[in-house]
């Protein structure tokens, strides 16, 4: 057709699949911005599952060497820092969670420390892993928004997540690290379950109403009553222990040499 390959609409056509995360990057900055974290959260659950499969997608349909002049890598790093940090970052000041005075110090410390991680060509080590935090703030911030801990506890995180982006400290990549990949894969599954269980438990009458695109006016109160997420117990433990692991198993098989590469 117009004299384009098949091949290279079906390249292109993934490429625009990975495009579609700004779109949900939008939907979820619309939410934040209306104080609907609850919906926020859901479109940027949406974000990582495109950012999950656009990748495998791409290789199977070899769409670097069908498209050399796109870089994919470089849309799916534009798309990441605004779904993986700048909205986080944004939800983190905008519910409140933070006293006033230290929320936007915690915010620049995460835009800032993350927009440099991006910049270093060395944040992939042989084996796959990733060498320093990898400025997964979503699953940071939306495990601070299920647990709820004070303040300082919060507070304390991020001042660490952010120092560690800078160590020579490996984190695992849940799908390309073959060390403990099943167990681990099993693990994420474990904490994607909760978090959608965690996000299902929160839905009000205006989420299920095209997840938020109804636009009845609502209090300030009401709207921000959003950012204290009502989750039982068991989804919270959950989410904790899968959490954990997640962030230290890749300094484990680092300190213990388990690596197979």
């Amino acid at each position: 057709m117009f004299g384009i390959s098949r091949q290279t609409l079906v390249a292109f056509s993934v490429h625009l699949f990975t495009a579609s995360g700004a779109f949900w990057a939008f939907l979820a900055l619309a939410a934040a911005a209306e104080y609907r974290f609850n919906i926020m959260w859901f479109w940027l659950g949406v974000a990582l599952l495109v950012d999950g499969v656009d990748g495998p997608m791409a290789r199977y349909f070899r769409v670097k060497e069908v498209l050399p002049n796109w870089s994919g890598e470089l849309l799916d790093s534009i798309i990441d820092y605004v779904t993986f940090v700048l909205i986080p970052a944004f939800a983190l000041y905008q519910s409140g969670f933070l006293q006033e005075r230290v929320s936007f110090f915690a915010a620049a410390l995460i835009v800032c420390t993350s927009a440099i991680y991006y910049a270093d060509t060395r944040m992939k080590t042989v084996n796959n892993s990733f060498r320093g935090f990898p400025v997964c703030w979503n699953m940071v911030v939306f495990t601070l928004f299920v647990l709820q801990p004070g303040w300082t506890v919060a507070l304390s995180v991020v001042v660490l997540s952010a120092f560690l982006t800078f160590m020579p400290i490996h984190f695992v990549h849940p799908v390309r690290v073959k060390t403990l990949r099943s167990l681990t894969l099993s693990i994420f599954a474990v904490w994607s379950v909760c978090g959608l269980a965690a996000i299902y438990e929160n839905m009000d009458a205006s989420m299920w109403a095209l997840l938020g695109l109804d636009i009845t006016p609502r209090s300030l109160q009401e709207m921000m009553a959003f950012k204290n997420m009502d989750v039982s117990y068991i989804v919270k433990i959950g989410i904790a222990i899968s959490g954990l692991y997640l962030y230290v198993i890749g300094f484990v098989i680092q300190i213990f040499n388990l690596g197979d590469d």
